[in-house]
């Protein structure tokens, strides 16, 4: 049956094979990149070379389920010896993977040098090669990635309540040791699948790659399984296609750096994680921190003046923001754009609009509460306070900012003795530090 899905021609089924790659990793990857133990992978991929040898050195007709199922045993023995190192001992999962890692890979290297005659195309299983898949491995690898399709889809719940939080799952009732064999057991059948595609040395590289880039653009686990599949996929194609066309390239290498290709445009432009975003984002909030910070100063200066004077000239903010007059009226002309501020006839001076005077009187009030409130809560000295006042008072929200009028009682004034703004208040036509 499952002959008729294999293509006849070896593109096709280098093609096949790259797409079966990419859906078994792909689904495994993300648990892996959830639960953080990429390494587990790394060690699992390595742990299994002596099984690899192990079944070219005893199956007669080197069949590939022998050797995959030497392999797979392998891959799980590692994994068992890793979780047995560290329940039994001090040791933390870092130092228990390498020691696994390097010694079964250690094992496969001296065994697989004792019997080189019998082990011919053991590098095919080191650094992948896909042009050396045959049909009776695409069989295997079609039942093998079925079988963890399956499995993720009715598991898919579970294993990631066990990835978030262990303890969680206890309490809900899930069998928690079990579905941790379970997904070992299944993170060693996609090990393995990879094997001869990729390669030893760089299966893990497809497993987590393509999940990381995945992670980056959704915080929906679906949509990631989706995702990480897809990009495993593509990655296994193009790295097949350029393997096969170029000769003595091997297969794992350029679908490992087809996988990073795709993480490294994924690292720049996603929408939400990316670099090119976060940059975008730190940008838009400083522009917004030094429009406050100018809004913040017009206030402070009519508070001087007792509020005596609605018109605040730009040579006054200058000196009072420290900065040239240029740069002041260039922070100024961005107020007026956003409707904060106007300026006079002459554009000497200016002052502040409603919701300019609303949002200025909510940044003196959130500055001086955070003062008030690390004072009298947290034991801060007075003078101490105005820095973490300065950042903080950007941020607060009107959730926070009841809360703390809550648990301050109200307060009037500062711990310097200013009054503490009203800006509620003040909307309603009253003086700024009125009190009901």
């Amino acid at each position: 049956m499952l002959d008729v899905l294999i293509p006849s021609s070896g593109a096709g089924k280098a093609i096949l094979a790259a797409i079966l790659l990419g859906a078994g990793c792909g689904l495994l990857g993300c648990f892996v990149v959830l639960r953080r133990v990429a390494l587990m992978g790394d060690a699992i991929s390595h742990a299994v070379l002596p099984g690899v040898v192990a079944g070219l050195i005893y199956s007669p007709d080197r069949s590939p389920i022998f050797i995959f199922l030497c392999a797979a045993a392998a891959g799980l023995v590692g994994a068992g010896l890793v979780r047995a190192l560290m329940a039994t001992t001090r040791l933390k999962s870092d130092a228990a993977l390498g020691i696994i890692l390097a010694s079964f890979f250690a094992l496969g290297i001296v065994w697989q040098s004792r019997n080189q005659q019998e082990t011919v195309g053991v590098m095919n299983f080191l650094f992948g090669n896909v042009g050396s898949i045959d049909s009776s491995d695409l069989r295997m690898m079609m039942m093998t990635t079925s079988l963890l399709c399956v499995m993720v889809f009715f598991l898919k719940r579970p294993l990631l309540v066990v990835s978030f939080d262990e303890g969680f799952a206890r309490g809900l009732g899930y069998p928690v040791k079990i579905l941790n064999g379970v997904f070992y057991f299944m993170l060693t059948f996609s090990v393995v699948v990879a094997l001869q595609a990729v390669g030893v040395v760089l299966v893990s590289a497809i497993l987590i790659t393509p999940a990381a880039a995945a992670y980056l653009l959704t915080d929906r686990f679906e949509k990631m399984l989706l995702l990480s599949m897809g990009f495993g996929i593509f990655a296994g194609i193009v790295g097949g296609v350029i393997s096969a066309g170029i000769s003595q390239i091997p297969t794992g290498p350029v679908i490992t750096l087809a996988a990073s290709a795709i993480f490294g445009v994924v690292y720049f432009v996603a929408p939400r994680h990316g670099v090119l975003a976060k940059l975008l984002r730190t940008s838009k909030r400083r522009r917004i921190v030094m429009r406050e910070n100018t809004l913040k100063a017009i206030y402070q200066i009519q508070e001087a003046e007792g509020f005596a004077y609605e018109d605040v000239s730009v040579i006054m903010l200058a000196q009072k923001r420290r900065q040239t007059e240029e740069a002041v009226r260039k922070r100024c002309a961005s107020l007026l754009k956003h409707g904060l501020v106007e300026f006079s006839e002459d554009g000497i001076s200016l002052h502040l609009t409603s919701p300019g005077w609303k949002r200025a009187m909510e940044l003196v009030r959130n500055h001086r509460l955070w003062e008030l409130y690390l004072t009298n809560e947290a034991d801060y000295a007075e003078d101490h306070v105005h820095d973490d006042a300065e950042k903080i008072e950007h941020i607060l929200g009107p959730n926070m900012v009841r809360q703390l009028e809550q648990e301050l009682d109200f307060p009037e004034l500062d711990p310097h003795g200013k009054p503490i703004p009203q800006p509620q208040l003040a909307m309603q036509g009253l003086e700024p530090f009125s009190t009901p």
